[in-house]
């Protein structure tokens, strides 16, 4: 059996109506999975039209990064717990409390603390 030359597997490709190109310049993929994720860094990345689908192949050293937790970020400021603190008549302590508990609704943390 004779080998064929990629411009031969090529055309043979085009006559079967597979169309394949190479991405330049991806940098990096990756995959999301539940709990873990896996990066490909300087991927060679090719991408395969098939019947009207597109089918992408990578190729490269993947690494399995486990996914953390991320920390909420507090989403209100010093401002909104005075702004609190004075609607509801309550120390800076508990408006801060009550904001930690509406994860920053300025009107929920007032309603929370006067229905009290």
């Amino acid at each position: 059996m004779r080998r064929l030359s990629p411009r031969e597997v090529r055309r043979m490709m085009q006559r079967l109506g597979m169309e394949m190109q190479e991405l330049s310049d991806v940098r990096k993929v990756v995959f999301y999975m539940s709990g873990k994720q896996l990066v490909v860094e300087d991927p060679q990345v090719m991408a395969m039209k098939i019947g009207g689908q597109t089918v992408y192949q990578v190729i490269g050293e993947a690494v399995e990064v486990a996914e953390e937790e991320k920390p909420s970020a507090l989403t209100f400021t010093e401002e909104d717990v005075q702004l609190v603190a004075a609607q509801a008549g309550v120390s800076l302590e508990e408006a801060r409390k009550a904001l930690e508990q509406t994860q920053g609704d300025l009107a929920q943390a007032i309603l929370l603390l006067t229905s009290k």
